[in-house]
């Protein structure tokens, strides 16, 4: 969504027209689920995609003829013999698509603007679509992008937002889903986690590179510049090259973050885990056998840690998927990111059991 919406952001700078479509409903199987979206351009050509197949052909050549027309539509499409994908597989499930058209002169793209600021940036928000005026009192195809306070900060209306939109939407803190409610189709965008890396060896590396993919902020640190460096990670947020224990000591740690600990040595994994143990912090998680982790605990035990945070902590971190390789492993370190940052409740195979149980009350 975030490079759809800068390409979209340059096509009304340069004045050209443009169909935007999104997917606002789906019902059963379908090959896209809500939220997915496409530029459509007078010449058949597109951004994005809704999914593919002739489903996809099909709202291509209808949002031709909207574009022409000037007035934003709802599209409904059946999944059945005449939508199937292109290589007969039938999907069986309903679409529902937004068809909204920008041409040139366009008065009121102060809303795409905005979008396109608030999802660059990483802020959470809410785009709110009227789908059916008889259960909201509003007019479909109306769109309202609201902030994490539920605050309107921009419109593509011709009329009053109902009251039901508010209603009815979800705060985005809980990381919910593409939802429909009372006649609202509500597609939100959750506010960008961070990832910190503690440790820019190989593993370090690697993860960073697939967090980078699946939208992760991601912030390294490591004591040793030649392993922390631009060269190594190119897509870092941040780079943070001091010793462990002053960089993260009052380092801006929040539920919205997450931590890896996966340094070169036991020391400078128990000193990470010191000052992350205790933050509020959505995930912490730490490499390493049990025996060492086992050990690292009765150290931090010792020195004050509460167990209550300890038992929060993922270690040894990652779903078990039987790793061998240095990508293998990341690729399970990353699985686990994502699961603890799209799910609001984690089902309890994907938890790590804590090697706390193994250690005695008073250490």
């Amino acid at each position: 969504m975030k490079q759809l919406l800068e390409d979209l952001a340059q096509i009304i700078r340069d004045g050209q027209s443009v169909a935007y479509t999104a997917l606002v409903e789906t019902r059963g199987s379908t090959p896209q689920k809500a939220g997915a979206a496409m530029l459509v351009f007078p010449d058949g050509s597109q951004t994005g995609t809704l999914g593919g197949g002739c489903v996809e052909a099909e709202v291509k050549r209808k949002a031709l003829r909207i574009l022409d027309s000037g007035e934003s539509q709802l599209l409904t499409f059946q999944l059945d013999n005449d939508y199937g994908w292109d290589d007969g597989l039938i999907c069986g499930g309903r679409m529902k698509m937004l068809v909204d058209p920008i041409r040139p002169g366009e008065t009121n793209t102060e809303y795409f603007r905005k979008y396109q600021e608030m999802i660059s940036s990483g802020q959470g928000c809410t785009e709110a679509v009227v789908i059916d005026a008889e259960k909201t009192g509003g007019n479909e195809t109306d769109r309202f992008l609201l902030n994490e306070t539920g605050e309107v900060v921009a419109s593509r209306a011709t009329a009053e937002m109902p009251p039901a939109v508010l209603e009815n939407m979800r705060p985005v803190s809980q990381r919910p889903r593409p939802y429909v409610t009372e006649g609202v189709s509500y597609m939100p965008h959750l506010r960008r986690c961070r990832l910190v890396i503690v440790g820019g060896g190989h593993v370090g590396q690697k993860v960073a590179e697939l967090a980078a993919d699946v939208d992760f902020d991601v912030w390294v640190v490591d004591d040793r510049e030649q392993y922390c460096n631009t060269e190594r990670f190119p897509n870092a947020k941040r780079l943070i090259v001091a010793p462990i224990d002053s960089a993260l000591s009052g380092l801006d740690v929040d539920s919205d973050t997450m931590c890896i600990i996966v340094t070169r040595g036991h020391n400078h994994d128990e000193e990470a885990l010191y000052h992350l143990a205790e933050t509020p912090a959505r995930y912490v998680g730490m490499i390493g056998s049990k025996r060492k982790i086992k050990l690292i605990f009765e150290d931090l035990l010792r020195e004050g840690i509460a167990r209550e945070a300890l038992s929060q902590v993922h270690a040894p971190l990652g779903f078990e998927i039987g790793s061998q390789t240095v990508p293998e492993i990341a690729v399970s370190i990353v699985a686990e990111l994502i699961a603890h940052r799209n799910l609001s409740e984690v089902p309890d195979e994907y938890r790590s059991q804590s090697v706390l149980d193994g250690i005695a009350e008073t250490v």
